[in-house]
């Protein structure tokens, strides 16, 4: 395709004042507040003395940015998303970029330890009006890990060399809350300055993610899965006085390798990779990894009421020597080892395939990076920590909407509940004195809208309006 003009000049102008790009919105909203968020952040977050009244109407600024993060964005300046077209026709009390700004920046410590008390009452209430963590009430996992975000501002508070030589960073620490038929959810989340040790906080903040998983409904057995930076007696303890199991890395060390070297050849069983292959001479799996478990002692370093006892599972993998010549056989096996240190109630091989599915936060972390992550967008650390916790309940809050659309948006990523759920553009239209989004099929971003997810939508809606619904959808 060839354009048959070449103007000297191109102009866009937004004329149309019944026009929506975000329709999707409105069933969200009002799954928030059928959840009661606004009233939360109105009673639990309570910011007295602040400059230029920056803690006046914190529900209202409050639900503006979660709205603006569930649409994609990762900055400030990207609410101004929500005043745009026909959406003050839809919504009330929209706060602009600059009132925000002040907002966030009135934040201390002690008002962003509010705002946790927030996230937690809004995920238990989620999980106990939607589908959002089916059978948490049977098996539940709770999994630790962290991550660093790159800052190239000098002027960041915390944001320091770490980690990374010669790179700026913040480091956030966050814990998700996932059962075997569900997606993670964000149970507890923390930022800290560049250059705090992985393990600064783990205890405190376990024992926090473990209460807060309790109360989105986490009443069966529930195993903390976490990688070797919190392998520690603080984690531990923590596990054990909230009833729940632990499952997590351990560095190689010569106590454990002497552990280690005490199990007989015949107790490794086999386990199958998913890219395992069968020789076709022999008719034998071809996989490296075998995995074993022996009894093993942890922490002897500290005082003997602190000593913990359980199973070490080991999985191991042969070591391949890339440098050998072809046709020279190997001399001995060599084997790196995997050790776990975990009293999970199940079985060795279950337990061993489920602490590796502790990755799933890798997942939940990609989709921060991605979203509202990709930025930190304060110069004020607590600020930053306060996007940070008002993105986990956007998370949360997205999450809840998947679940009630259906299986497929159940465990689809934020991008794609974004693109199927909120970024609908629509039409406003009057009907029977009724305020109505007409959402055309051929005015998606994407292209054309699917069949497949107009009914989703559909569903999103209706289970969000419950029985009040004075703004209706209309979907081609």
């Amino acid at each position: 395709m060839k354009s048959s003009h070449s103007p000297a000049a191109l102009s866009a102008s937004f004329d149309e004042p019944n026009l929506v790009a975000d329709a999707g919105h409105v069933p969200l909203v009002r799954l928030a507040e059928r959840g009661g968020l606004p009233a939360l952040v109105a009673e639990r977050l309570r910011i007295d003395g602040a400059r230029n009244s920056g803690g006046a109407n914190p529900g209202a600024k409050a639900m503006t940015l979660i709205a603006a993060m569930c649409a994609g964005a990762d900055s400030i300046d990207d609410t101004q998303r929500l005043r745009l077209g026909a959406m003050a026709r839809l919504f009330g009390e929209v706060r602009a970029p600059s009132t925000l700004g002040t907002f966030l920046r009135s934040f201390t410590h002690g008002h962003n330890r509010q705002l946790h008390a927030v996230h937690r009452d809004f995920l238990a209430r989620l999980a106990r009006t939607t589908p959002l963590l089916p059978g948490v009430d049977t098996v539940a996992f709770l999994d630790i890990d962290l991550t660093h975000r790159w800052v190239f501002g000098r002027a960041k508070q915390g944001a320091e060399v770490g980690r990374f030589k010669g790179i700026r960073t913040l480091h956030p620490i966050l814990a998700t809350l996932s059962t075997p038929l569900g997606r993670p959810v964000i149970a507890a989340v923390r930022l800290r300055r560049g250059k705090a040790a992985d393990a600064r906080g783990a205890g405190p903040f376990t024992a926090e993610a473990l209460a807060a998983a309790r109360q989105a409904g986490a009443s069966g057995i529930m195993v903390m899965r976490a990688d070797s930076q919190f392998y520690n007696a603080d984690v531990v303890a923590a596990c054990r006085r909230a009833g729940a199991h632990f499952s997590v890395t351990v560095r190689m060390n010569p106590s454990v390798a002497a552990a280690i070297s005490h199990i007989p050849e015949a107790a490794w069983t086999p386990i199958r990779y998913p890219d395992a292959f069968v020789d076709p001479d022999t008719g034998e799996l071809v996989s490296d990894a075998e995995v074993t478990e022996v009894e093993y002692t942890a922490f002897t370093g500290r005082k003997k009421s602190e000593h913990v006892t359980a199973r070490l599972i080991v999985r191991r993998v042969r070591r391949l020597n890339s440098e050998s010549a072809v046709g020279q056989g190997e001399l001995f096996t060599t084997w790196r080892y995997h050790p776990v240190f975990t009293d999970s109630p199940f079985e060795m091989l279950q337990a061993e395939l489920q602490h590796r599915r502790h990755a799933v936060i890798e997942q939940v972390i990609a989709d921060g990076k991605s979203g509202p992550l990709a930025h930190l967008p304060s110069g004020n650390f607590q600020a930053n920590n306060a996007w940070l916790t008002l993105w986990a309940i956007a998370f949360n809050l997205l999450r809840a909407a998947g679940s009630l659309a259906g299986a497929f948006h159940a465990r689809a990523t934020t991008a794609t509940l974004r693109a199927h759920l909120v970024n609908i553009p629509a039409h406003l239209c009057r009907r029977r004195v009724k305020l109505v989004p007409d959402v055309r099929c051929t005015g998606h971003p994407g292209g054309d809208r699917q069949p497949g997810h107009q009914e989703e939508e559909q569903r999103c809606s209706a289970t969000a309006r419950g029985p009040i619904h004075e703004v209706l959808f209309h979907v081609c």
